[in-house]
């Protein structure tokens, strides 16, 4: 049957990053872009709406955040998470990337540490080294210990203890779930990395902007606040904008149960006179927490068999390249390392050759050399020429 899903809507020349930058990214425009983390898919009608009616008044002044909005989140993380927010406890934030630049400089000093996971998302290295930190890397274990799946990745406790007692570490950043890897942390792992954090005095800054993108066969994801103690120095990242895709709107939130660390951040905020909203992204992210649940199931049904489409694909058409079906979010993590080409000729290939636009893995760092990552949020279709070109092309 076909799905709403499968309706392609053009996004060409609307100033989509994703498309009208591919000639400014890939070196030509004669690409299909699968690369930068937004999906091809039209919002939920309710969001939609909301912005029409908002534009409906003329004037788009500064803007006040409204009770209702608070609301609208505490609503959607009680009922879909089980996670109980207190309204005091949430300072709104221009975005996710710029929340961890904001906590670089809340929570550690010029020259200290802030631990990251590689391959992880690029702007956790830029945002630690552009504010004048230190990146302290405690890459992610390629293994499964139990299968052997070389695909399903783990962290390294034991290292990352390491890397927490080292004398100028300050901040964790924890991906959950992880970007690229699609990994949907277990709470036996979340528990662990509180222990660590806790013997250490680490403030642990949990981006979970993928928390409602998990699939219903794999483990379905925890909040790390809801393992946490009020001993516990966490910071919580989300958003709307992944889970029903507007993250143009930029609109995001922290969830800070203590007083000062809340004040921390907001001060870096203020001192950088940071615009933490408008009219529009105030009305979407409201209409996606009240509204978009029926929408976001349906993504996720749709999500899901497109990624079970290409674990199959790959594994009888694609030799030399495999790949494990995420736990959570839109990514595949492509390995390519059987191809015997560079990080170079492996972007080469894909673009001149199969004329696919995907994330090169070495930008996640150095961990992800010889991987590229795949975006399935799009019609499937598109992603059934993307393996039919790559076929073609090896």
């Amino acid at each position: 049957m076909s799905s709403p899903f499968d309706q392609p809507v053009s996004r060409e020349h609307t100033c989509s990053v994703k498309f009208d930058a591919r000639k400014a990214v890939f070196g030509t425009e004669d690409v299909i872009p699968v690369w930068v983390a937004d999906m091809d898919f039209a919002a939920p009608e309710a969001v939609t709406r909301a912005l029409r009616e908002r534009a409906e008044h003329p004037v788009y002044g500064y803007t006040l955040f409204p009770d209702s909005l608070y609301q609208s989140m505490i609503d959607w993380f009680a009922s879909r998470h089980d996670w109980e927010i207190r309204r005091e406890w949430i300072l709104m934030a221009p975005g996710v990337v710029p929340s961890i630049n904001a906590a670089c400089m809340a929570y550690a000093g010029p020259g200290e540490g802030v631990i990251i996971q590689p391959p992880v998302y690029p702007p956790f290295f830029s945002s630690v080294r552009h504010s004048g930190r230190v990146v302290i890397e405690n890459p992610l274990v390629p293994e499964d210990p139990d299968t052997g799946d070389p695909g399903h990745y783990r962290m390294d406790l034991d290292h990352l203890e390491q890397c927490a007692a080292r004398p100028d570490a300050r901040i964790l950043l924890l991906c959950s779930p992880h970007n690229p890897v699609g990994r949907v942390w277990s709470e036996e792992e979340l528990t662990a990395v509180l222990d660590i954090a806790r013997r250490h005095r680490l403030v642990v800054v949990s981006d979970e902007i993928h928390c409602d993108l998990t699939f219903t066969d794999k483990p379905r994801h925890t909040m790390l606040a809801k393992l946490a103690g009020p001993e516990d120095a966490l910071v919580t990242a989300v958003a709307p904008s992944k889970s029903f895709n507007m993250p143009g709107l930029g609109l995001s939130a922290l969830v800070i149960p203590d007083a000062d660390r809340r004040k921390a951040m907001k001060d870096v905020f203020e001192s950088m006179h940071l615009p933490q909203c408008n009219p529009f992204s105030i009305a979407g992210f409201e209409a996606g927490y009240r509204h978009g649940a029926p929408w976001l199931d349906d993504l996720m049904a749709y999500l899901q068999a497109s990624r079970d489409y290409v674990v199959e694909a790959v594994g009888q058409r694609l030799p030399g390249v495999r790949v494990s079906a995420p736990e959570g979010t839109y990514l595949m993590w492509l390995d390519c390392r059987e191809l015997g080409l560079d990080d170079a000729g492996l972007k080469r290939f894909f673009v001149r050759k199969a004329g696919v636009g995907m994330n090169p893995g070495l930008s996640f760092g150095d961990p992800g050399s010889g991987f590229m990552r795949l975006n399935i949020g799009c019609a499937r279709s598109v992603l059934e020429e993307v393996i039919g070109r790559i076929e073609a092309a090896l």
